[in-house]
This record gives C-alpha cells, sequence and structure tokens, in this order.
C-alpha cells in the first residue's frame, strides 16, 4: 500500500486553489495528495475484485460443464485383470475329440456305402489304418454287386475304457452299442430290399480305436463284438 502523504505547512497565506486547507494559520497543499493516494488504491482493490471475480466465474463454469451444475466424477477407472481360464484337463479334452470324431466316421460310412461309385465320401478324413481299409474294401464289394445301403445307423451307450493322452500317439477306445436295423441293403437299381440273414445281429456290441494323428483323429480299429446290446 502507498504511505500515507505528509500534510506540510505552506508559507504562503494566499489561498491557492480547491485543494489546499488551511490549518493553524498556514496552508497546507496535502488534499491532492490524499486524493491522489486514493485514487491508486481504489484501482488496485477493483483489480483485485475483478481477479477474484473471475476466477470464481471460471471455477463455476468447469464445474457446470456438463450442463447439470454437478462436478465431473474424475475418479480414475480402475483396469480389470481379464479372468483366467481354467486350465484344460488333457484326458478330457481327448475324450470329447475322439467322442466326436467316432460320430462323423459313422456319418461318412454311410455316406460311402450309399454312392455306387464311392467318390461321395472322405472317409479319409475320419479313418486310417485297418479301419479305413476295411471299410473301403468292403464298400466295394457290395458296389459291384450293384448293392448300397440306404438309412443310417444310431450310436448309443458310448463308453470310453481307454485314455492315453501323453503318449507318442494319443489315443481313446470306445465301447459302443451299434445298431443297423435302419441301414438296409438294397439293390442298386430297383432300390429293392436284399434279403439278408434273420438270425443277424442288427444291435451289436463295437469296441473302436481312434488315434490323433497330425491332421487329427482318426478311428483306426472299428471291430465287432460279436455280442447284442
Amino acid at each position: 500500500m502507498l504511505a500515507e502523504p505528509v500534510c506540510r505547512p505552506s508559507t504562503d497565506q494566499a489561498s491557492d486553489g480547491p485543494h489546499h486547507r488551511v490549518v493553524r494559520g498556514g496552508i497546507v497543499k496535502c488534499r491532492a495528495h490524499r486524493d491522489q493516494h486514493s485514487a491508486v488504491h481504489f484501482r488496485r482493490v477493483a483489480v483485485a475484485t475483478a481477479i477474484t471475480l473471475c476466477a470464481a466465474l471460471a471455477l463455476t463454469a468447469c464445474s457446470s460443464s456438463d450442463g447439470k451444475g454437478e462436478p465431473a466424477d474424475e475418479s480414475p477407472s480402475v483396469a480389470r485383470s481379464p479372468t483366467s481360464a481354467a486350465p484344460v484337463d488333457p484326458k478330457e479334452a481327448a475324450k470329447k475329440e475322439a467322442i466326436a470324431a467316432y460320430g462323423a466316421y459313422w456319418q461318412e460310412m454311410e455316406k460311402l456305402y450309399a454312392d455306387l461309385t464311392g467318390k461321395g465320401a472322405h472317409l479319409d478324413q475320419y479313418a486310417a489304418s485297418a479301419a479305413l481299409k476295411n471299410a473301403e474294401a468292403d464298400a466295394k464289394g457290395a458296389h459291384d454287386r450293384d448293392r448300397v445301403y440306404t438309412g443310417g445307423v444310431t450310436l448309443t451307450d458310448q463308453t470310453v475304457t481307454k485314455v492315453d493322452a501323453s503318449g507318442e500317439i494319443p489315443n481313446v477306445s470306445i465301447s459302443s452299442c451299434l445298431d443297423i436295423s435302419q441301414w438296409r441293403k438294397v439293390d442298386a437299381e430297383t432300390k429293392k430290399p436284399v434279403s439278408l440273414p434273420t438270425n443277424r445281429l442288427t444291435k451289436y456290441r463295437i469296441l473302436s480305436t481312434i488315434e490323433k494323428y497330425p491332421e487329427g483323429w482318426r478311428v483306426t480299429r472299428d471291430e465287432p463284438q460279436g455280442k447284442s446290446c
């Protein structure tokens, strides 16, 4: 703040204008100094008030930027770690994959036996080794006699009897009940049923081995057990 002006008596006795006043018989030249000091002080106070008001208005504008007069939530978001998946049991995975492959194998078997040319199936994608050779040879024997199979088979009571998921060649053994009662051998041209032995089994136990090849699971053995189910 400015220092209060000091009033000094003047030797002049005549009035020197409206800014002089008489003290103890002399003219004191101080009123102008006080007015100047007051004006400067007023301007400083006004500037300080204006700055304070602007700051307050700025804060109000920031807090009301969302249009509701409520402060924005500035809480930092918490990153959530992804939930770790439960480890997969290799044996359980092998069981599921082998059973799925065995079902696909029989779907391709139906296509193979139903097509007189033998070209409508892709059995080699689901079978290998003895199972593939035996199926292709048996289907060809039927086709050579102008016989095809219509309908389809049904697999029930599937039971996994062995699992080796960590060996050099992972493999699974499955025991199933194979129902071929609706899988009929017919003449390829007339579609008339071919006579079959009346005592033949139409529902029997079959034991299969499915091995994991680099290309996927393949049925390598499919052996009827001669037992009804």
